[in-house]
């Protein structure tokens, strides 16, 4: 719309192009793991174009940046914007990075239109969204993981912390406490199909789904694959192949929004002529209701241990890490909604199915999200891909929404 007031679209695409050569990898795709070179060069890139754009700039004790840029009203609490610039390994270019950069768009303009939010505005960075929300948990007061734990760069939380100039023996400090952060909003792709499949513009999200995870192991007897007769095997590979297909009829028998996942999958000992003798499996059940996970969860157990029995093998389950789920804010839902009809775009209410840094935030302010289409649903791929207009309106939602939740909160 003519009057709408809008950020630079080419300077944003221009920003997207020259982060995406940092981790480029000759797939096409782009790998900025937590912790490593890539990543850190990255977030010094982003650290140079927030002070360029006038704001104040910090790095936490948990490596996230800050950018700040100060409000009329200085004792209000700061809204809050951004998303993270890590990747998994070859992953996309717009995946966490049109957030944050987005976000600084954002800060720009205002800057570029002398606009003033009555709120104090802060663009983020999240250090290791893809390693488990680690910046965003420490944050929120969530983080109960071991500081020795590796991520994918090689390097352990702490010693990526370290490298991002935080303080592992400081988490506390960068913990925000609820109520000091006036609303947080972020910008992601999509990552799935829903949006191109209703035809839409712009989602409106109004849940995280919650995540659980278990390590599945099946162990039988390794044995000659020449000179153990069939009906003699204990076979783990055999049994765990049965428990990936339980799992998919299990999940699929419910009616639902709900996913499960068989992700990962070894087998030892490993020879080609040597029945396995144990394997090990990941699953993973995704819900916005946690009693929706349980239930699947306690029919699949059930399955899994009658695979087991009938193939004479055992299985345990382990349980391993647990995003919680989170709802979104309605004030928030309602100013994204506004925003892109205010536009002329297409909004459409819609949970996301992958986990992001703002169901940490939503446990310590109001929070929300807003989706742009991933072309064919792809993401965490060199194919990812998000089209310049469809960037271009999310970044400009995010702006509307902004100024919308400014005016909301000072009205009280």
């Amino acid at each position: 719309m003519p009057d709408a007031l809008t950020v630079d679209g080419h300077r944003l695409l221009a920003d997207l192009g020259r982060l995406a050569q940092l981790g480029a990898a000759d797939s096409g795709g782009v790998s900025r793991v937590a912790y490593g070179d890539a990543d850190l060069a990255a977030r010094d890139l982003v650290r140079a174009w927030m002070r360029d754009a006038g704001l104040a700039v910090r790095v936490d004790a948990a490596g996230n940046s800050f950018g700040r840029r100060d409000g009329r009203t200085p004792s209000l609490a700061p809204i809050l914007i951004g998303s993270h610039t890590d990747t998994v390994p070859d992953g996309g270019r717009f995946d966490g990075a049109l957030g944050v950069l987005a976000a600084l768009e954002v800060a720009r303009t205002l800057r570029d239109r002398r606009i003033e939010l009555a709120h104090p505005l802060e663009v983020v960075d999240f250090q290791n969204e893809e390693g488990g929300l680690i910046g965003s948990k420490i944050v929120a007061g969530r983080f109960d993981a071991a500081l020795s734990l590796v991520a994918a760069s090689g390097y352990t939380l702490g010693d990526g912390i370290r490298r991002l100039g935080g303080d592992p023996a400081r988490l506390d400090d960068a913990r925000r406490a609820p109520g000091s952060i006036a609303a947080y909003l972020e910008l992601h792709i999509e990552q799935g199909r829903i949006l191109e499949e209703a035809n839409a513009d712009i989602g409106v999200v109004e849940g995280l789904v919650g995540i659980q995870y278990w390590e599945v192991v099946f162990e039988g007897v390794a044995s000659h694959a020449g000179t153990t007769p069939m009906l003699g095997r204990r076979d783990a590979l055999l049994a765990a192949a049965r428990f990936v297909d339980a799992v998919n009829r299990v999940v699929t028998s419910i009616p639902g929004r709900h996913v499960g996942t068989v992700g990962r999958l070894a087998v030892f000992p490993g020879g080609a002529n040597v029945i396995p003798g144990k394997a090990v499996l990941t699953l993973e059940l995704r819900d916005l209701d946690l009693d929706v996970v349980a239930r699947l969860f306690e029919r699949i157990e059930r399955e899994g241990r009658a695979i087991a029995n009938a193939a004479g093998t055992s299985v345990t389950f382990t349980p391993g890490l647990t995003n919680e789920p989170s709802l979104t804010d309605e004030r928030v839902q309602r100013a994204v909604t506004r925003a892109a009809e205010s536009l002329g775009l297409r909004p459409h209410t819609m949970p996301s199915g992958a986990g992001h840094d703002a169901q940490n935030m939503a446990t310590i302010c109001p929070s929300g999200m807003l989706f742009v289409p991933s072309v064919n649903g792809i993401s965490h791929s060199p194919a990812e891909f998000t089209r310049d207009e469809d960037v271009v309106n999310g970044a400009n939602v995010l702006l509307a929404a902004v100024l919308a939740v400014d005016a909301d909160l000072t009205r009280g």
